[in-house]
């Protein structure tokens, strides 16, 4: 009976990583549906879009609440060496990032619901380019996350400067509506916000692909992120004020 011990603790680690693994497999395609939902509501003015994913917010603070209680407890009683200890301490990071993106997302559909009339008449074009290649950016690295995939999250590190350069130009272009047509100011100003928020989920998304090339390789990226555009000077904290 003694012999078959280890082998029986061996099976329940491993469940126990597993089942850690499906909460944050959960959690990404849930961040991702929520900031799809979010896209939706600014681009196509979809007002049930903007409310799904501002609804999917609380499910989100659950599992991230979930996953830190398991990774913690797997830290506490099972001791995990090498990379299995690299990749419980990355989930309790990734978590945290992912509950950020929700919070985004969950701003970017609460800012739509406040643009009024005057957006209709400001071109989006900059902000669907963008809403593509965070989708795509976080896509990839919520892949790269459930894959283990090193290869994928050192492309998602690298597609952060397209994100930075589309922003900055749509920083631009916004504060010219406001200039030539004061009329345009509140929607523009919403605009960039959601603008930022967007931009912050891209940031990220590369955190936690820079948190899985670490978990599967040991090495960690440059400090120094690929980056385009400029600073365009705006600020903003993700709250919707």
């Amino acid at each position: 009976m003694a012999n078959s011990e280890p082998g029986h603790i061996v099976k329940s680690y491993e469940q126990e990583l597993n089942q850690l693994r499906a909460l944050m497999a959960r959690m990404g395609g849930l961040v991702e549906n929520q900031t799809a939902h979010a896209i939706s509501a600014i681009i196509d003015h979809n007002a049930d879009s903007a409310q799904m994913a501002m609804e999917q917010d609380p499910e989100v603070d659950a599992l991230e609440r979930e996953v830190e209680a398991r990774a913690i407890k797997l830290l506490a009683l099972r001791a995990p060496m090498a990379q299995d200890l690299r990749e419980i301490v990355s989930a309790l990071k990734v978590t945290s990032d992912l509950e950020r993106i929700g919070d985004y997302a969950a701003n970017v559909a609460k800012r739509s619901l406040r643009l009024g009339p005057a957006s209709l008449d400001i071109s989006l074009g900059g902000l669907r380019n963008m809403g593509r290649l965070v989708q795509e950016s976080l896509r990839l690295a919520i892949d790269a996350l459930g894959q283990n995939d090193a290869g994928k999250a050192l492309d998602v590190w690298r597609s952060d400067k397209a994100i930075d350069e589309i922003y900055t130009a749509m920083f631009r272009e916004l504060v010219t509506y406001m200039m030539e047509d004061p009329r345009n100011i509140g929607a523009c100003t919403h605009l960039l916000f959601i603008a930022k928020n967007l931009e912050r989920i891209g940031d990220h998304a590369t955190n936690i692909a820079e948190r899985v090339h670490y978990s599967v390789t040991g090495e960690m990226l440059p400090a120094s992120r690929p980056k385009g555009g400029g600073s365009s000077g705006f600020v903003s904290d993700g709250v919707t004020p």
